[in-house]
């Protein structure tokens, strides 16, 4: 019988593989020992310096106040109490721009296609000026050029005795808690999900028969009329703390301050632009046959752009639309040049000054901003995945 020839194994340098092992084994030893040295390094300085490391300083009272805070708070709390404080602030600015920001450049993409030559002229004026101005000079420009320059409490700019607009801020009435809220909220569960089912349903309908059935209208007077059945059984869902003038300021409501406004509009109009351009790319990305097609079936436009334009063009506008919401929360770091109480300006600004906690604060910051990207960018991921063509 003929016996197997012996196969020898080359590990000398010269065999690619063993290179290649080789250089990545000296890599990680290298950041290895560069982490180790920078650690080591840190560890000496904060004890030359009697700074004690670690996260107990959450536990000692702040005592200082805050302008905006959507949870409740003391200058008797802790620091982990403001540091709830600037994330909650955090999350609010940057939802709100991503709204904003989603919806207006949403119709100024639109308006960039338009047969309309001044509507199309306008959003181009409106995309190379906002675009090409920094966020950090358009933020100054609401805040110190507009805002400020409102008139006074006394002076308020006044709708309805409802809502008043001054150099202090928006003041608006604000639902509060009353016994007919949960049913009043059950109620409405109940009815959108009836919706729901009832769209589904005539939606199959249309599949088997052809034959079309609107939901709109049983959907409508479900919305309208189970919450309307709970507000008249257990009473009224909330109550409304309307702001009234109070001396030098107005007391109750919600307030939204000078310095959350002009963030949110800053940077609500200079996303927008990044957003229109995005959205007008994907819409030209779509085959014209698609629009020829849809013409000789007989859609109007608005159902063509509606039904088999924009369903085509989310493929491609979907993940240059995840960077944007990514820089949103990103810039909103730049709300501390103006005073706003979010992450950076309170966490890593005030509490890092009176604790000497740098490490800690910043690692911190550094963490909440990093969570925010990555669970944006999943959420942004999974749907782009749940519209994705699938090849068979």
């Amino acid at each position: 019988m003929s016996q197997r020839p012996t196969v020898k194994r080359d590990f000398s340098f010269g065999n690619p593989t063993v290179r290649a092992w080789l250089y990545q084994i000296i890599a990680i030893v290298a950041v290895l020992a560069v982490v180790g040295y920078l650690v080591h390094n840190t560890v000496i300085n904060l004890a030359n310096r009697g700074i004690t490391s670690g996260f107990g300083f959450l536990e000692r009272n702040a005592g200082f106040g805050i302008v905006q805070h959507l949870i409740d708070y003391t200058e008797g709390d802790t620091y982990a109490r403001v540091f709830m404080v600037g994330l909650t602030n955090t999350l609010l600015v940057s939802a709100l721009c991503i709204v904003f920001a989603s919806i207006l450049g949403f119709a100024v993409g639109l308006a960039r296609l338009s047969e309309n030559w001044l509507l199309r002229k306008l959003s181009t004026i409106y995309i190379e000026t906002f675009r090409n101005i920094p966020p950090l000079l358009q933020i100054f420009f609401w805040y110190f050029a507009v805002l400020r320059n409102l008139p006074g409490p006394r002076q308020a700019l006044n709708a309805f005795d409802l809502a008043f607009v001054s150099n202090r801020g928006l003041y608006i009435p604000w639902p509060e808690y009353a016994p007919g809220t949960w049913p009043f909220l059950i109620a409405l569960a109940l009815a959108i999900l009836g919706s729901v089912a009832l769209f589904r349903f005539n939606r199959k309908h249309q599949l088997k028969t052809g034959q079309l059935r609107r939901t709109w209208p049983a959907a409508a007077g479900l919305i309208v009329l189970l919450p309307l059945i709970a507000h008249t059984l257990f009473g009224a869902a909330t109550h409304w703390d309307v702001p009234e003038l109070r001396g030098f300021n107005f007391r109750g409501g919600f307030v939204m301050i000078p310095e959350l406004a002009a963030l949110t509009v800053a940077l609500s109009v200079y996303t927008s632009s990044f957003i229109a351009e995005v959205i007008r790319s994907g819409i030209q990305s779509v085959p014209h046959g698609q629009n020829e097609a849809a013409r000789s079936l007989g859609l109007p436009n608005p159902v063509t752009m509606r039904q088999v334009i924009i369903p085509q063009a989310m493929r491609v506008i979907i993940p240059p639309l995840t960077s944007q919401y990514l820089n949103i929360v990103k810039n909103s770091s730049l709300a501390a040049a103006i005073g706003y109480p979010d992450m950076v300006s309170l966490f890593a600004g005030t509490v890092l000054n009176q604790t000497g906690q740098a490490i800690e604060t910043i690692a911190i910051t550094m963490a909440v901003y990093l969570i925010i990207s990555l669970l944006i960018s999943l959420l942004m991921n999974l749907y782009n995945r749940k519209i994705a063509l699938v090849e068979r």
